[in-house]
């Protein structure tokens, strides 16, 4: 399984943007993790398998939306009233266990793919 983000980029305050992660094989829940130079790698938003169940971390509860059309093998990170805390490479992340909710965990996620950053000026 690989997978591929785009859609990063450079976004003034309050701005949007729009992740895409392209999936090649079979997988189940799907997620965006984020890392900041100097942090720590933290959970952004998890998926379910069907697309019903999702999980949001409280710093973009109510800002970000996840996605995913299984028919295209594309998962999707909607980020609208951007903050400059919101600045990171974004990764997306792909389980072959599914749970309902998704889960928080980076170990428990299976395949991983290359970042894109996200940079968001104030």
């Amino acid at each position: 399984v690989q997978l591929q983000a785009s859609g990063g980029g450079l976004v003034q305050a309050g701005g949007s943007l729009r992740l895409s992660c392209a999936v090649s094989g079979r997988t189940m829940n799907m997620a965006w993790f984020r890392q900041a130079p100097g942090k720590e790698r933290e959970f952004v938003a998890g998926i379910t398998w069907n697309g019903y169940g999702t999980t949001y971390s409280d710093s973009v509860k109510g800002r970000f939306t996840i996605s995913r059309d299984n028919a295209k093998n594309t998962q999707y990170l909607q980020m609208n009233s951007l903050k400059p805390e919101d600045t990171a490479v974004y990764c997306c992340a792909a389980s072959r266990v599914a749970t309902v909710p998704p889960r928080q965990e980076p170990s428990l996620y299976d395949y991983w793919g290359p970042g894109t950053q996200v940079t968001v000026s104030s």
